[in-house]
């Protein structure tokens, strides 16, 4: 549903529980618990990090039980509309002596 690629998932309750990791089989016996199985409820927060594509999300797990026929779950909120590496930054010219005029330190000897 996020288009991340190698995802980290982890409960953002400053003990670092991960559900889901990048790491191929590292998290595989996961896969087939509940979330509540790992003590997830109403109000409890996620943090997924894709780290090939610089990207970290926030998610708010809450409980409804109104949702349609056959529908799991619903995301709601701000969503990333396009997801992807970001923008390689541009390179900053090196700077020797504090100032980018080009000018050069003294050498004249009195």
């Amino acid at each position: 549903k996020f288009a991340m690629v190698a995802p980290d998932v982890q409960i953002d309750d400053g003990k670092g529980t991960i559900l889901i990791s990048s790491e191929e089989g590292e998290t595989e016996a996961n896969n087939h618990r509940k979330l509540s199985d790992f003590g997830i409820r109403n109000g409890t927060r996620l943090q997924a990090d894709d780290f090939l594509q610089d990207y970290t999300l926030l998610i708010n797990v809450l409980h409804s039980e109104d949702l349609e026929k056959d529908v799991e779950f619903e995301v709601v909120g701000d969503t990333p509309e396009k997801v992807g590496p970001k923008p390689s930054e541009p390179t900053s010219k090196s700077i020797t002596n504090g100032s980018d005029d080009g000018a050069q330190p003294s050498t004249s000897t009195g």
